[in-house]
């Protein structure tokens, strides 16, 4: 059965009988058969973007030694370029959402892949910590509609109880983007010199367009999503068609639970990006060469995380769990899954260190794939990416005011990690409190609670 514009009702399913094709009535939440892979194309594409993204913004840190010598500046001018990066990312989330909401995720996510591997590639003419810091701006603000754009893109393609696994795959891609970086960039600025090492990088962008635009559609666009796949899509139960203003978001509490925990745990994996080197270094002597074994580990286990806490609450909800249920426990599983970093400052062993380090971004990663799947199971389709894009928001202020407090905490404890592995392991326990006081039910939003009169519109 279609609607009026050619798109298949909410509630049906396709299944064999006596050798015809029949269209069955299907119970809200009744699970159906997959009958198709499309699905997970499109997450494969999300997956290889959130790729490339972290691979563009990390190339500034893994040349920033050389690049420090050779144009002459300092760390404080260092810290300045990445704080522009972070305050711009953090800001240009918050804008990015509704534009994604208004324009779609198809146009959306490659004028932004465009925009952000064009600025990458531009890096190559900068040659002061000033024009340094312009570039990594432009980059923060391109950057800002990666996850937005794959939160929508998975409420569109995936019931609920397949979204938080989709968003661990997507959250992975990451981890292989911190992998790849160091190997890549080397090799690109030791035979070509530094600047090739921005413009290598920023051109795979260029090449993930010519998948993302044949290949993306909305389901009931897309004429290799079949309708049995359709109707597993479209198999919960129908969500209300009304829209929500962008600017009455801050006034539901769902949206708050989102914000708050993006807020209390980003600033923790922003840390262990830009200090977990130093640590090491640090603590253990560990030198450049002696380095990347250890964190090539951690980032491993980062990205099995990720799925792995995907995969725990999908597989509960397949189960029959509640979507509360499976998201709540999910979350309060790996939230204590991080709290053994609290000894990392202690052990004597490095491998020990980024093996501590290692499941604590396992488990962030894990919390953040179900964190980020709330926003669908809270929010209609039409508000995904403004949600998430405030969250977004939020996660990044939280994560420049964190590093700044991180050099203060350092001096004052004469280089001593206990107090920043301490927050480190607390943040996300305060962060699952937080969600289940303002959240307690995981009630989707309801038009009757607006304080505005009128229809709900992004706008």
């Amino acid at each position: 059965m279609a609607d009026a514009d050619g798109s298949l009702k909410l509630g049906c399913e396709i299944v064999g009988s006596s050798g015809r094709l029949e269209v069955l009535p299907l119970e809200p939440g009744q699970r159906t058969p997959g009958f198709g892979y499309m699905r997970w194309v499109i997450v494969a594409l999300l997956f290889s973007g959130t790729a490339i993204n972290y691979i563009d913004r990390l190339v500034m840190g893994i040349l920033a030694p050389d690049l420090q010598k050779q144009y002459h500046f300092d760390n404080i001018a260092y810290g300045k370029i990445q704080a522009a990066f972070a305050l711009a990312y953090a800001f240009g989330q918050a804008a990015a959402g509704g534009w994604l909401d208004r324009v779609g995720a198809r146009i959306g996510y490659t004028i932004a892949l465009l925009a952000w591997s064009t600025v990458s590639m531009l890096h190559a003419v900068a040659r002061t910590a000033t024009q340094f810091a312009v570039a990594r701006v432009f980059l923060g603000a391109s950057e800002s509609p990666c996850y937005p754009a794959a939160v929508k893109v998975i409420a569109e393609w995936l019931p609920r109880r397949e979204r938080a696994l989709a968003m661990g795959f997507v959250n992975a891609g990451c981890n292989v983007g911190m992998i790849l970086a160091p190997g890549l960039v080397s090799w690109l600025a030791l035979a070509h010199g530094w600047q090739w090492a921005f413009i290598g990088t920023g051109a795979l962008g260029f090449v993930w367009v010519l998948f993302w635009i044949p290949l993306y559609r909305r389901p009931h666009e897309h004429s290799r999503c079949s309708p049995a796949e359709l109707a597993h899509i479209n198999s919960d139960a129908s969500e209300p068609v009304n829209k929500v203003r962008w600017r009455t978001l801050f006034s539901y509490r769902q949206a708050w639970a989102f914000m708050i925990g993006k807020f209390l745990t980003d600033p923790i994996w922003w840390f262990y990006m830009t200090w977990l080197p130093k640590f090491l270094a640090q603590r253990h002597g560990l030198t450049l060469a002696n380095l990347v074994r250890p964190l090539t580990m951690a980032y491993v286990m980062a990205g099995v995380g990720s799925v792995i806490g995907g995969w725990l609450s999908s597989a509960m909800i397949h189960r029959g769990w509640s979507v509360n249920a499976a998201r709540k426990t999910a979350l309060l599983i790996t939230a204590l899954g991080v709290m053994p970093i609290m000894l990392a400052a202690h052990v004597s062993s490095a491998w020990t260190a980024a093996a501590l380090l290692g499941l604590a971004m396992a488990a962030h990663q894990g919390f953040s794939s179900n964190l980020y799947t709330l926003v669908s199971d809270l929010f209609p389709r039409s508000v995904c990416g403004s949600v998430a894009g405030l969250g977004g928001t939020f996660g990044y202020v939280g994560s420049t005011i964190f590093s700044g407090l991180t050099g203060y905490i350092l001096f004052w404890a004469h280089q001593n990690y206990t107090v920043i592995f301490l927050i480190a392991g607390s943040a996300y326990l305060i962060a699952f409190a937080a969600i289940q006081l303002l959240a307690p039910r995981l009630e989707p939003v309801d038009s009757s609670d607006e304080p505005e009169a009128g229809a709900f519109a992004v706008s």
